[in-house]
């Protein structure tokens, strides 16, 4: 992921342009890290090192999901529309 491309997401979900430590932010962020792994592991299907990485990733989301759905249900579900992932 570049800078542009991080820039964008933490504008499209942030509250200002300086915001990236907010769940939504965090969230949006590792959503396209995850696509773009899993685009890559199609490929490079015995690529384990990169698999493991992708492993955590998904893990460090869902903590964050659960966490932004405890706080602010709806800052949760307007996420999950966004980004389309399954709720829970």
């Amino acid at each position: 992921m570049d800078k542009k491309t991080k820039a964008g997401l933490v504008k499209k979900f942030g509250a200002n342009e300086a915001d990236t430590g907010s769940s939504t932010v965090q969230i949006a962020i590792l959503s396209h890290r995850i696509s773009e792994l899993t685009e890559h592991l199609k490929v490079n299907k015995k690529d384990n090192h990169s698999r493991r990485g992708l492993i955590a990733m998904v893990n460090k989301r869902r903590k964050l999901l659960k966490y932004l759905k405890r706080e602010d249900l709806a800052a949760y579900e307007a996420i999950t529309d966004k980004l389309k992932i399954r709720r829970k």
